[in-house]
């Protein structure tokens, strides 16, 4: 399970940062400017690319915004694949982060996570970090069954 990401502050332009109120989520890791999201904020949020452009989004349905959504942030590959989005107008989405945090484990990815957005019945954006089994060396480092699916890499 992914319980946050942290992206590189250079990501984002001063607009985006200004639009969204993403100052609070600005923290230094060792020298390197980074804006972290975490799903136990009090409003969970989530960059995304979409359109060829970067979106904040609500991450997942935690908190029962929404009536009909499922009550989490994560979805499994292979509910996907299955088409258990198929009637929710799902897009998939790529999630820009320089490291995820699982289980209190902060672990330095390449390029990013995948990620569905799908709109709830208010036609706000929702996304959902997808997940699939986690190999041994992951379940080992964080103790969890399942890991994001990362863009082009495997731990």
């Amino acid at each position: 399970m992914c319980d946050g990401i942290a992206t590189a502050r250079s990501e984002f332009s001063v607009d985006l940062v200004e639009r969204y109120g993403l100052a609070s989520r600005l923290h230094d890791r060792g020298g390197e400017a980074e804006y972290r999201f975490l799903y136990r904020d009090r409003r969970p949020r989530l960059p995304v690319w979409r359109d060829g452009r970067i979106e904040i989004v609500r991450w997942g349905n935690g908190r029962g915004e929404s009536r009909f959504l499922p009550r989490t942030g994560w979805t499994w590959l292979t509910t996907v694949e299955e088409g258990g989005w198929r009637n929710a107008n799902a897009v998939p989405v790529d999630i820009p982060a320089a490291v995820i945090l699982d289980k209190g484990v902060w672990i330095r990815v390449r390029e990013g996570i995948r990620g569905l957005v799908v709109p709830d019945e208010r036609g706000a954006a929702v996304a959902y970090v997808v997940c699939e089994p986690a190999g041994h060396y992951y379940r080992v480092m964080t103790r969890n069954n399942r890991t994001p699916v990362l863009i082009d890499e495997k731990i």
